[in-house]
Order: C-alpha cells, then structure tokens, then sequence
C-alpha cells in the first residue's frame, strides 16, 4: 500500500509532533509547525495523536493512492481536488485505489497538513517520524519529499468508522495577529522604552522565515548594553533579538541553544498563528503571565481532548 508522490510542491516534508530528549545531543526537536492543525488531521484520519502526516508549505502535493484509504486536510487551505472533484477541508474523505488527489497553492494560511489513516510506514527514528532536514535524519530519507517518491501506508481504519468525521469550525489565518507572550528569559536586558516597543509595535512577517525561525521587520527594540549572552537553551517561540534589533521567534527546527537575548517566549497556544503567517502578515505581542498562560494551556488540551472525543463517538 502505498501514496505516489506525482508533484511534491516546494517544501514537503513529514513531520509528527517532534523529537524530544535529544537536545543535550544538539538535535532540535523539528516537528510540525502547527501541532494544531496536525493533531486535528490525525484526529479525523483515525491516527493515533503522535502519528504523522505531510507538512505541506505554500503549495501542495499531488498524490495518487494505490489502496482504499482515508485522508483529511487541515491548516493551509490548498483548494483540494479529489479525481478532478472539489473536497472538502477538516473533513475524512474516502479515498478509493486509483485516486488522485492534487493541492494547489495556498489561498490562506502557510502550511497545510495531510493525514491518511493508519499513517505512513516509515522508521521511527530517535523517538519520531520527524524529518530533520540539517542532518537527513527521519521522515522519508531524511529529506524533503520529491517527484517520483513511493510512501509505503499502513493498514488503513474501516472507512465506514471514520468516512464522516468533520470539524465544525475551520481553522482561519487573518492578516494581523496577536501573540500572547510570557515575558523573559532575558528581559531585563532591554531598556524600557524598548520593552514598551516590543508590546506597542506591529511588526511584519518577512519572506527571510523558515521552519528554523520567523523573521520580522519593524521597529528596533532597544537593549541596556548589546543582546549578546553566553550561550543557552532556546525553546519554541523564543523571541530572540539579534543585533538588528527586530525580532526572530524559534521555530521547530530551531538551534538547540543561542547567544542572543530573548525578550519573551510566545505561549504554545499561539504558535500555530506565527506557523500559518504569510510573509506581509502583521504581527502585535502581547504579555502574559505565567500562571495565564498556564491555563491557556489546559484549556487548549481540553478543546483536543473533546475534539478526540467526539471523533470517536462518530465512528
């Protein structure tokens, strides 16, 4: 059972939801941008919450299916066509042997995500399906996917079980977002005028993003005495300020560690956003504390839990 990858699009790679404990070691976590939009693909396809799917940037992938299975698309809305035929998005969709889906690019959003039930039959590779572009560790080959790859499947669920799972509400990508922002580690290396820059400025995502961090133009925040520290541990969304003076927020495959100050971690919560921001987007912080951003937190598991929940009482 295999998905036959007819066109790969630019940027396609696997990902889950990233590979953890070796950090000490100098890999970064990878994984998908937006674990939102991931989790909820798995959820419909059926998967398991750590499976994997495509990560899929700016455009699409046009696949043919050589087995019955079930697919669902999430995040980046990448006008899908099944057989020539328009699908839905945050829906299963029956897929028969013979099929070809084709994603175009995106009309909203940056990354779209591709699930098929019973995932994709590839090594699990230092606890993940991730791929690790920097040292082709993972995924498939270790590397980006490209035309003429076989992806073999697993085993897909009964397709009468999950062939009418859908979502209620689709995910949106607008064209200014607010990121809700703990303050620190390295805050107080910033002047007060420049913190008050940090939290009053709208900054723009710039075509300079990658998975490895987003880049954005504005305003230059002001340090004490220079943003250099000794080196250490870089989280995802860290907002590291280099030189420059603009922002840098840490992505999935950012550097394990880091020499600049970083002014503020975006919260979990908010990541998908900046994940799914086009270059132009506008891009306000806005600060948090601790104990809120821990609810945030548990509230959003909450929302997937009862999303997994009402899957599995449609099947």
């Amino acid at each position: 059972m295999r998905m036959n990858i007819l066109s790969a699009g630019p940027l396609t790679t696997i990902q889950d939801e990233g590979r953890f404990g070796h950090m000490a070691s100098g890999f970064s976590p990878n994984g998908a941008m937006d674990l939102r939009s991931l989790r909820i693909a798995n959820i419909l396809a059926g998967n398991v919450p750590g499976d994997a799917a495509l990560e899929m940037t700016m455009m699409g992938v046009t696949a043919s299916f050589d087995c019955d299975t079930v697919l669902a698309l999430t995040g980046a809305d990448m006008s899908p066509l099944l057989d020539g035929e328009e699908i839905p998005m945050y829906r299963a969709i029956p897929v028969s042997a013979g099929s070809v889906l084709q994603l175009g690019m995106a009309k909203s959003g940056m990354r779209g995500y591709l699930a098929v039930s019973g995932g994709f039959d590839i090594p699990y590779v230092m606890g993940s399906f991730s791929t690790n572009l920097k040292v082709g560790l993972g995924g498939f080959a270790g590397r980006k996917l490209q035309n003429g790859d076989e992806i073999p499947l697993r085993t897909a669920m009964n397709p009468i079980f999950i062939g009418k799972r859908v979502t209620v509400n689709p995910d949106t990508y607008p064209s200014e977002i607010t990121l809700r922002v703990v303050p620190g580690p390295q805050d107080d290396y910033f002047t007060e005028d420049g913190k008050r820059t940090f939290l009053s400025t709208a900054y723009t995502v710039t075509d300079k993003s990658d998975r490895m961090g987003v880049r954005l133009d504005g305003s230059r925040i002001e340090s004490k005495n220079g943003v250099d520290i000794l080196s250490d541990g870089v989280a995802t969304g860290s907002v590291q300020i280099p030189a420059s003076g603009t922002p840098i927020i840490m992505m999935a495959d950012r550097q394990t560690t880091g020499g600049y100050a970083k002014i503020a971690t975006v919260i979990s919560a908010d990541l998908p956003q900046i994940a799914q921001a086009k270059p132009g987007t506008k891009v306000r912080f806005a600060a948090v504390t601790q104990q809120e951003a821990a609810k945030i937190y548990k509230k959003d598991v909450q929302r997937m839990k009862m999303l997994e929940y009402q899957m599995l009482m449609e099947r």
